[in-house]
């Protein structure tokens, strides 16, 4: 099977199965976020109209600290689902990533899926996408060509090593990758991101990934799309009995990502992804440490009807945001980053295990 071909049969396996990691032994979502809890404010003394939700990140502003994450892109029928999510993220004022670029590196024709995003949101925010494992192939002249393709801000370099592991067909050598990574950090005309795909990220890989010179970390945490459990279905397709059985065992393996945001704050702005499902999600991330949230699979489906209803589904997000800062008495972006949190739960012990203080985040003063 071609890359392209697999580009499309992961986007209809998104749609089609339930791809998410499963929840823990008591119901709750595997991302964490069911362990946090934001502090009310009775008494906010702001005005919920007169928010101001607008962020900076890696030199670029947006309107709400929300990116639409790296979805697709790499077959012909991608296109109008990128057109979709760009169309969006430029009516919104948001950030957009694509999915990994290197079935276009690999052949030129099919630059358009990903060509797109950028004819639709001249004005966004746009990063591109490839793998770890394809730095080596690919060096730093191909990844200009990923830079161009789309007239990138910023490239991320994606670490999806779990679902290399499950594939019969993936690059399972991950030596070298760190100094592929501070290579193209040094080399690359735009910042680079570097972001996890479901598995998150530890702290002292977060700090290699800084002084690699990342410019942003992109958490990637356990909770949202299991790339293992999407691996599952492929393998059950082709009656691929040790994928199917390997993707089963590692369905939920990772990082949850309320652990791997506070694993990843270092120094460098953290993007918060994995089971990021609404904008109490975002606010939650953003009061842990992250920058930025990103959301992909909820916007799926709408894209593929297209973009108004990708626009009511961030809209919606957007206004629940919005109200979780009115409750918390935070008047901006940066006050949210500030305000009290509560973890408890299974986060709580991963965390304090870890050797992360829980109780300083229920302390934090705006």
């Amino acid at each position: 099977m071609t890359t392209s071909d697999r580009k499309i049969e992961h986007l209809l396996l998104c749609v089609e199965k339930d791809v998410e990691a499963h929840r823990t032994y008591n119901g709750q979502r595997a991302s964490g976020f069911d362990d946090v809890e934001l502090v009310h404010n009775c008494l906010p003394e702001i005005n919920k109209k007169s928010l101001d939700m607008e962020i900076e990140f890696l030199g670029k502003k947006f309107s709400a600290p929300l990116l639409i994450a790296s979805m697709t892109g790499g077959h012909p029928d991608t296109k109008s689902v990128n057109a979709a999510l760009a169309g969006a993220a430029e009516e919104l004022g948001l950030g957009i990533g694509v999915g990994s670029q290197r079935a276009a590196i690999e052949d030129p024709a099919l630059e358009d899926s990903f060509r797109v995003v950028r004819d639709k949101a001249p004005n966004a925010f746009i990063y591109g996408n490839v793998g770890a494992a394809q730095l080596n192939e690919f060096g730093i002249e191909g990844l200009e060509r990923a830079v161009e393709m789309i007239g990138a801000d910023a490239m991320a370099i994606h670490l999806n090593f779990l679902q290399e592991a499950i594939q019969p067909e993936g690059n399972v050598d991950a030596t070298g990758c760190l100094a592929g990574i501070k290579k193209i950090c040094r080399e690359l005309s735009v910042p680079v991101i570097v972001k996890e795909t479901g598995a998150g990220i530890a702290h002292s890989q977060a700090q290699s990934i800084c002084d690699a010179g990342a410019a942003a970390v992109d958490v990637g945490g356990l909770g949202g799309t299991s790339w293992a459990g999407v691996e599952t279905y492929r393998a059950q397709k082709r009656g691929d009995l040790l994928s199917d059985h390997l993707g089963k065992q590692f369905w939920n393996w990772g990082i949850p990502t309320v652990a791997s945001i506070v694993e990843a704050k270092i120094s460098v702005p953290v993007v918060a992804t994995g089971g990021v499902r609404s904008g109490i999600d975002v606010a939650k991330s953003i009061a842990l440490g992250a920058s930025i949230c990103g959301i992909a699979l909820p916007l799926v489906a709408p894209a593929l009807k297209g973009q108004k209803d990708v626009v009511e589904k961030l809209t919606l997000v957007i206004e629940e945001l919005r109200v979780a800062m009115f409750l918390s008495g935070c008047r901006t972006v940066e006050e949210l980053g500030k305000t009290p949190v509560v973890v408890t739960g299974r986060s709580m012990e991963f965390l304090e295990q870890r050797g992360f203080e829980t109780g300083k985040f229920a302390r934090k003063k705006i």
